[in-house]
């Protein structure tokens, strides 16, 4: 069956600042995010990731290239009504919890406020419902409504985050690091709340990290990003069980093992940027293996699949 393309990037490039100044931050991003899947964006800091998430709502202009969204370009100047079906229908879960939400209004005033901006409601007991159901949904309880923000602990401010995303109903949510600021063990309750939406809502995920173990789990498919550029993407198995861009080989080997003696044994790749020798063969993002693709020029190319024939046998 075909997979339904909720939301496409082409060619997209971003940058900031001008002349001397100018810096691009993102260049020559490719790929497709297929409806009710979890695409993961995996980098470090200053990757560009985030810089991508916040394109896509419209945040950071793009320089070039061309996000579409349900068969509608994004970006570049679009008209009001676009732009209000993209505010209603794309929705961001913030890393900061304690940043993101308005210390000064209640819970039940920030998780209405999108309801409010678009009247999704028929009336104030329809509303009342709607937040009341949500609230109790990510495991919280109608009378934490009345409080404010500080009042939380960080994991229960992410699930406020959360609700206030969800209960617009959209149609993709952009999860930028929502668990990275918070406890071991209050991740995996945020993670494990986020794949329930999705499974009862059909809710599509881009989850920006930029650790490569916290996606496995929750990940259909995942791009790996170094320096502005897509260097690798595949489906979830697919990358971990071969691994082909170097920089993505130096990102798993740097995965925690629970065992501590293998932990101990493990080798550390470290990526150095300098092996890419890009001066007359350019690289090009490239399908090596069905469905799997790898940022190359022609050389590598060669390397990279005799590497993979020695993997299998």
């Amino acid at each position: 069956m075909e997979k339904e393309v909720l939301l496409s990037v082409k060619d997209l490039e971003i940058t900031f600042g001008a002349g001397k100044k100018k810096f691009v931050a993102v260049q020559d991003a490719n790929f497709e995010i297929y409806k009710g899947e979890t695409f993961s964006l995996v980098g470090e800091s200053g990757s560009g990731k985030t810089t991508i998430g916040r394109a896509i709502i419209g945040i950071n202009p793009a320089s070039a290239g061309e996000i579409i969204f349900e068969g509608e370009k994004i970006s570049g100047k679009i008209n009001k009504k676009l732009r209000n079906k993209i505010t209603r229908e794309i929705q961001m879960v913030f890393q900061d919890p304690a940043a993101s939400l308005n210390d000064r209004a209640t819970v039940d005033y920030i998780i209405s406020e999108g309801l409010y901006n678009f009247k999704l409601f028929d009336n104030e007991e329809s509303r009342k419902k709607k937040v009341e159901e949500i609230i109790k949904e990510v495991g919280l309880l109608p009378e934490h409504l009345s409080r404010y923000p500080h009042e939380f602990s960080g994991g229960q401010r992410q699930r406020i985050g959360i609700a206030r995303a969800l209960v617009m109903e959209p149609h993709l949510v952009i999860a930028d690091e929502p668990i990275s600021a918070l406890d071991v063990s209050i991740r995996a309750q945020v993670l494990n709340l986020l794949k329930k939406f999705q499974a009862e809502k059909d809710v599509t995920y881009l989850f920006v990290a930029h650790d490569l173990s916290v996606v496995r789990f929750i990940s259909d498919r995942i791009a790996v990003i170094y320096k502005g550029k897509i260097v690798e993407m595949a489906t979830t198995e697919e990358l971990f069980e071969h691994p082909i861009h170097p920089y993505t080989q130096s990102l798993l080997s740097a995965v925690p093992i629970p065992d501590p003696k293998l932990e101990k044994e493990k080798e550390l790749i470290v990526y150095d940027p300098r092996q890419h020798d890009y001066s007359e063969d350019k690289p090009s993002f490239v399908e090596i293996l069905p469905g799997h693709f790898v940022w190359a020029n022609e050389n590598e190319l060669k390397i990279y699949q005799e590497n993979l024939k020695k993997a299998e046998f």
